[in-house]
């Protein structure tokens, strides 16, 4: 990391920056001072545009380092993570390297609070672009240190649990770089903090209405408001953005594998409750929220809370890595049997023998979601597709020597634009446009839902909202049947917990979550994936298509071993 911070330090986080002691002489490509960089509004807010590009969106293939899914490129880095390689010298999952983007945000904290740069000429709309700016990047500060806590925090050797060092300003090469990792705690009350400043600076959103937007504007001309905070930014951090990030933050630290309730699950709740009675309670839960990645309309919908830009050309690099081989895909996702296992009859109840299962027809009479999901055997993608993962698939079969066939008997259909995406025999394709989602508000319900329960049971509301009522609102949503004839049977915190715990892992699936969250609540790692295929004459189990084998310790993410081996006063997480 030191190194990382001396390039940083030395370039000051523009490309092309010399590091010769001419650097400030006029040189032939014209690159940029520092000092122009420093008083320029564009070139300087370029600073803060880099830090949006290392944001973390829905990173569906850390599920091979879970019980739902395995990868069939058998060389795929959380595959080998999931079965044993996992070390502080190898671990695809790390998120040191985001410091990285810190010292960017505290960079242009430093120009801006320098007040260097003129933003607009008229003053009134000067002060409100710093205001956000700097709004903006506090909130960033925040998660990027948030990404690294979630991976790296942990029982340090001397047994207390500890989070990460925290940067609020710009290191040169002369600075001390070697400071220790703070208490968890601590860590979490910074990371609260920049947000909490943040959204005294930030708008609750962007927009070009009078009527939306804060009273804030008022003593301002509101046009000059919409100058400054306008729809044009609507994918930026915002107030509500910030707050949303809060809660997520909240319900991580309350965790049993954390600081496992201490008054964070009561703010969590608080956050997720006024942001969700801002959309109308349960019954603003985005209709289109199941399937929020399918169309266009979907992804502008109201579902995604926090989103990247839209592709504007299109691609099919996630259906290329995706499709089954018969459609000229990689199959790279394979479904665990243990996640198709964890979808619930279509009344709601699980799926077993005694509530209607048949292990024979295992997909009938099943929660839609699962269809919408994963393609199960005999299933399709679109019109003209019918996916044979058993005897008599070819290439799609189990037991295929092709080395992109699935391996559990399912392949992937979450997430891919399978309506408008083709990829022909002759290699070209019809391509579809994509995003990254960053936050949706079907997060948010669960982060409601969970720290509700915690705090006072099923039934236990904030600000006139339960687990009960959540849930069984995005149950209807899914297309369950009964949604409350099950829920009726749900009368205590551990069955409702468990309830939950099993919702996020179906309404979440594939976004990167089961990888972080059983690591949270402190669940098994060790879970095997298993598959599920049909002989040519009946359904059987593979019990164990590709282990699980973490130490009991991995719950908690080590620290790079070469951080450990520069800085004397970092602390390693225990068994690393």
């Amino acid at each position: 990391m030191k190194n990382l911070f001396k390039y940083i330090a030395l370039i000051l986080f523009f490309a092309g920056l010399l590091s010769c002691e001419d650097i400030f002489e006029p040189i032939d490509e014209n690159r940029l001072s520092p000092d122009y960089v420093g008083s320029d509004p564009e070139s300087a807010e370029g600073i803060l545009l880099h830090a949006y590009t290392g944001l973390i969106s829905h990173n569906y293939f850390t599920v091979a380092a879970t019980d739902d899914a395995v990868n069939n490129n058998l060389g795929d880095e959380y595959s080998r993570m999931a079965t044993g390689q996992l070390s502080s010298q190898y671990n695809p999952a790390q998120r040191w390297n985001k410091y990285s983007e810190i010292f960017y945000i505290n960079k242009f904290i430093d120009i801006v609070e320098r007040d260097s740069v003129r933003w607009h000429l008229n003053d009134t709309v000067n002060l409100l672009f710093k205001e956000r700016l700097l709004g903006e990047a506090l909130a960033l500060r925040g998660i990027y240190h948030f990404y690294i806590l979630q991976a790296h925090a942990g029982i340090g050797t001397s047994g207390q649990l500890l989070g990460i060092p925290y940067y609020e300003k710009f290191l040169t090469i002369d600075d001390e770089f070697n400071i220790p990792r703070l208490s968890f705690e601590a860590t979490i009350t910074k990371i609260i903090a920049d947000l909490d400043n943040a959204i005294t600076l930030l708008p609750m959103d962007y927009s070009d209405d009078e009527v939306d937007v804060l009273p804030k504007h008022q003593g301002y001309n509101f046009g000059q408001y919409v100058i400054v905070n306008g729809s044009q930014y609507a994918l930026r951090v915002s107030g509500k953005i910030a707050r949303a990030v809060k809660a997520r933050v909240e319900l991580f630290a309350a965790s049993p594998s954390y600081l496992n309730g201490a008054g964070h699950y009561e703010k969590a709740a608080n956050i997720a409750a006024e942001l969700i009675n801002m959309v109308g309670g349960v019954s603003g839960l985005n209709p289109n929220g199941v399937e929020w990645y399918l169309t266009d309309a979907n992804l502008r919908g109201d579902e995604n809370l926090w989103r990247s830009t839209i592709e504007g050309s299109g691609s099919s690099w996630l259906e290329e890595a995706n499709y089954p081989p018969s459609l000229n895909g990689s199959g790279n996702i394979n479904p665990s049997h243990n996640l198709v296992s964890a979808f619930p009859m279509a009344n709601g109840f699980p799926a077993t023998e005694a509530n209607g299962y048949d292990p024979q027809n295992p997909y009938d009479n099943r929660d839609p979601r699962l269809e919408a999901f994963i393609l199960c055997n005999g299933g399709s993608l679109y019109s003209g597709t019918n996916i044979i993962t058993g005897q008599g698939g070819g290439i799609d079969r189990v037991d295929s020597i092709s080395e992109i066939s699935s391996r559990t008997g399912y392949y992937l259909k979450k997430l891919l634009k399978y309506n408008d995406v083709r990829i022909n025999d002759d290699g070209t394709v019809v391509a579809s446009r994509h995003l990254d989602v960053y936050l949706r508000y079907t997060e948010l319900f669960l982060i409601l839902a969970e720290a509700a329960n915690e705090i006072g049971g099923p039934d236990y509301t904030v600000e006139g909202l339960s687990a009960r009522d959540i849930i069984a609102a995005i149950r209807e949503r899914a297309g369950i049947t009964q949604p409350d004839e099950y829920l009726a049977t749900i009368t205590s915190k551990e069955l409702m917990r468990t309830l939950i715990q099993n919702e996020r892992r179906l309404e979440l699936c594939f976004e990167g979550h089961r990888f972080w969250d059983l690591r949270r609540w402190g669940l098994s790692l060790n879970e095997s994936a298993s598959g599920y295929f049909h002989d040519g004459s009946q359904y059987v189990e593979i019990p164990v298509v590709e282990t699980r084998d973490y130490p009991v310790y991995a719950k908690y993410l080590p620290i790079p071993n070469s951080e450990i081996l520069k800085f004397s006063a970092l602390e390693q997480n225990q068994g690393w």
